[in-house]
């Protein structure tokens, strides 16, 4: 049984440890880039005797990423810590009320493609929910279960190109298709709770 006890505390252990980012698109962004600070919310929730994580997909309105799975989240405001912009945003696009989640820990940051430094945040929250959904920019709230998410069988990882950067891609589950930074993100967080090697 994973306990809330046992995941803080490997999230713990995992930022005593941790380097300053994953590595993930470093390789591709020159040291003179000027980054954007961003934070996103990974939301984990225990519902139907198992651990879930919720996620949402993108509309087709959004000015990137147009459709794609994700976590709540965006680009921090000036002065904002990465934990105040995770639960801003989150209440901004799903609702939830910064007061209905806790914060238990965090993953190392992410550079991404897009040149944002990406701060992930894990908190705990309530589910069922009645999420009040900004329509313009999210167009479902789902969640998965963890134990799919670290089967093996359900997600590859594949090259493009020419470049040294790795694509992360799961099975659709519920339709869904849950690949790129969200899917790293959602990798890294399984590691860090020894649920995959």
């Amino acid at each position: 049984m994973l306990t809330l006890e046992f995941i803080a505390q490997k999230l713990s252990e995992a930022q005593q440890n941790a380097v300053s980012t994953d590595g993930y698109a470093e390789i591709e962004i020159q040291a003179s880039t000027k980054l954007r600070s961003a934070a996103v919310l990974l939301p984990l929730t225990y519902f139907q005797n198992e651990w879930h994580i919720l996620y949402t997909r993108r509309t087709d309105k959004v000015e990137s990423h147009k459709g794609q799975v994700s976590f709540p989240g965006g680009a921090s405001d000036e002065g904002e810590t990465s934990e105040q912009t995770a639960l801003r945003e989150t209440h901004e696009e799903i609702g939830m009320n910064p007061n209905d989640i806790k914060i238990i820990g965090r993953l190392s940051n992410m550079i991404t493609i897009s040149k944002f430094r990406v701060s992930p945040m894990v908190g705990v929250i309530p589910f069922p929910y009645a999420f009040k959904i900004q329509n313009a920019e999210v167009a479902r709230v789902f969640t998965i279960p963890l134990v799919w998410l670290a089967n093996k069988n359900n997600y590859w990882e594949f090259s493009f190109g020419d470049s040294n950067r790795s694509v992360i891609a799961y099975h659709p589950y519920d339709g869904e298709l849950l690949w790129g930074a969200t899917a790293r993100m959602t990798l890294n967080f399984l590691k860090t709770l020894e649920l995959i090697a």
